[in-house]
């Protein structure tokens, strides 16, 4: 009899294609009790040594088994208990409507030799994949355990990745492990306390769960503080050949107007500029670097309309259909083993791209460029399959298209142009005019998102000759204050400081939007320097457009308005004067790095959620002692009151 393989995937679409690739589409499939969404797929499958011809039956979870939480007696909110958080137990168990997705494994498993885990090949994934070895291990104590690597639900792909499983990378698991404890722990313990002693100011805030959040503020604060300044500069014009020129100054602006008065009156005086300077150079646009999840997360924000929560949907929508390939990855390299080529010939049958892809084909393609990041689990961001624009959706289109055409431009070359600079001494002065002719536009043809023009035509200049410009001006203008923050910066802003992994970025700001933390607008509509009102669920005032995050009218990124609230917050912490403030992305940001430590296997659990525990510890005594410097910032910020 043939030995019998349990296959659990992470989500129902995937177990489905999966097991279409490997039983060839001969598969009898059963329901599960208690649930309607994750079936059961049997059918026969040959993986080879050690395991040979087989019998599988393919289920699937609806992502994590288990949630964490405390013993009942810390379910009531007090402050007095806040503190014992930092040590109490907590408890791992199934999550209630989870439980029977957990009974089906363990009761598959007792009748199979090995259990082969297909969840998402990331940390996450790599935990999920822990949860289900505990269910199946509840059926069978001794059930052998592996797991699939693969990017992609591709059947070539598929095939590959049955045929060569991998141990579970434990590793990873404990380092999700310790960050769901510390997410527990500190989320509960600062969450309640902040809540607790604002609640007990009254208004608005007696109904308020509250979390902080600073790069918003931080932006908030340049723009409302920011004191503009009076420039003065100079600028030269000159027709010749029916073509007006303008030169620039190369000192571009000085804030003092005494002294541009004197050097203009002195360009004046000289009555003729000489050319100094006439440089031709080739000049190239660099094509992009292969498509990573931040990047797709901030042009995604920034070119199709929607925020990158609803990007990332998407992405993975696409992805399980087999549409494009695993859609979180650090990577932005591709393998130089990959067959690029055969994905490109895949898309030559589309009317908008096809024709480009066509022309890569016969002789135009050049190797992507490779970048600095690779994560050694999934290769760049890039389409898998052919699919018809007219059956997707409106989202899936636009995610789609974009992802094909980063990939199409990774594979073109460079648009080629010459760039021409003229420079001129006037006076004391020197000036330059610049011109670009774009000759090949390249990997622009088919990626619309990068912009390359061809600027001013610049007429014949000697080196050494001389003549009267047309027209000097003086000219004057001020500094103007920053924008508020966009959602890309933001993102940018996390990725660059370790606030969160690719993974979880967009999940990050869909909570600072959800808590009324920030307040999105599109470019330009509220007043410089005024933080947004806080809005409210029944009848204070509108969320300012919260669960859009995509493009504004006109075109414009969303903008990000911090609330009152979350002004307040940031300011009372950091006024409280911590070493490290909760409103700045330090201590999150070693906390990720000690993960990695853990992935590396240079740091145990243990040790990682001890030393993080202790370092919030010494954040909440100190909060606790100067507690009224949070209780001023709200006073001040969310009612009015003036400081004492």
């Amino acid at each position: 009899m043939a030995p019998r393989i349990l296959c659990v995937a992470e989500k129902p679409s995937i177990a489905k294609s999966v097991a279409n690739h490997l039983s060839g589409g001969r598969v009898n499939t059963r329901n599960i009790p208690g649930n309607n969404y994750v079936k059961n797929y049997d059918f026969d499958f040959s993986f080879g040594p050690p395991w040979g011809d087989c019998s599988v039956t393919m289920t699937s979870v609806l992502g994590h088994l288990t949630g964490t939480d405390f013993p009942l007696q810390y379910k009531k909110w007090q402050i007095s208990t806040c503190r014992e958080l930092f040590d109490a137990e907590v408890i791992t168990e199934v999550a209630e409507d989870k439980q029977p997705i957990a009974r089906n494994i363990t009761q598959q498993a007792k009748y199979c030799k090995a259990l082969f885990i297909w969840t998402d090949c990331d940390r996450e994934g790599e935990h999920i994949g822990s949860e289900v070895r505990q269910a199946a291990r509840e059926g069978k104590g001794g059930i052998e355990v592996k797991r699939a690597v693969f990017s992609n639900t591709e059947r070539a792909h598929v095939l590959r990745a049955a045929q060569n499983p991998v141990p579970l990378d434990d590793r990873q698991v404990s380092a999700v492990a310790a960050r769901i404890e510390l997410d527990l722990r500190l989320g509960v313990i600062f969450t309640r306390f902040t809540t607790l002693t604002l609640q007990a100011l009254g208004g608005e805030l007696a109904e308020q769960r509250v979390i902080s959040y600073g790069f918003v503020v931080d932006r908030y604060f340049r723009v409302k503080n920011f004191v503009p300044e009076k420039f003065w500069s100079i600028k030269v014009l000159h027709r010749r050949e029916d073509i007006d020129v303008t030169f620039l100054w190369r000192r571009h602006r000085l804030f003092d107007r005494m002294s541009v008065v004197i050097l203009f009156e002195r360009c004046l005086a000289a009555r003729v500029a000489k050319v100094t300077k006439l440089q031709k150079k080739p000049t190239s646009k660099w094509k992009p670097l292969p498509l990573t999840t931040v990047e797709l997360q901030k042009l995604g924000s920034r070119f199709l309309r929607m925020d990158s929560q609803r990007v990332m949907k998407v992405a993975e929508d696409l992805y399980t259909k087999g549409w494009i390939s695993y859609p979180r990855t650090e990577t932005d390299q591709f393998d130089r083993g990959m067959d690029l080529r055969r994905l490109i010939e895949k898309q030559t049958q589309d009317n908008a791209w096809g024709p480009h892809a066509q022309e890569l084909l016969n002789g135009a393609f050049r190797q992507p460029r490779g970048g600095r990041n690779n994560d050694q689990a999934h290769p760049p961001i890039h389409p898998v399959n052919y699919v018809t624009l007219g059956s997707l959706g409106d989202d899936e289109r636009r995610v789609y298209e974009f992802v094909v055409r980063r990939f199409l431009a990774c594979c073109s070359d460079d648009a080629k142009g010459e760039s021409t600079t003229v420079e001129i001494s006037y006076g004391s002065e020197t000036f330059f005019a610049s011109g670009l002719l774009v000759l090949q536009k390249n990997y622009l043809l088919v990626y619309p998102y990068d912009k390359w023009e061809s600027s001013q035509q610049l007429p014949q200049f000697t080196v050494g000759e001389t003549f009267e410009p047309t027209e000097a001006n003086m000219t004057d203008g001020e500094t103007s204050a920053p924008g508020y923050l966009t959602e890309p910066e933001l993102i940018s802003l996390m990725d660059a400081n370790g606030i969160g992994t690719d993974a979880t970025m967009a999940e990050h700001i869909a909570k600072i939007k959800e808590r009324e933390y920030v307040m999105t607008q599109g470019g330009g509509g509220a007043a410089r320097g005024e933080a947004a009102g806080r809005g409210g669920r029944g009848g204070r005032g509108g969320r300012g457009g919260r669960g859009s995050g995509g493009v504004g009218s006109g075109g414009n990124v969303q903008q990000f308005i911090p609330t009152t609230l979350g002004v307040a917050l940031i300011e009372g912490y950091d006024s409280i004067g911590l070493d490290t403030s909760l409103g700045k992305p330090f201590l999150r940001k070693e906390m990720e790095l000690k993960m990695k430590e853990i992935c590396a296997g240079r740091k145990s659990r243990n040790d990682f959620v001890q030393e993080t525990l202790e370092q919030y510890r010494e954040v909440f005594v100190r909060t606790q002692q100067h507690v009224e410097l949070l209780r001023a910032a709200c006073r001040k910020y969310v009612f009015g009151e003036a400081a004492n």
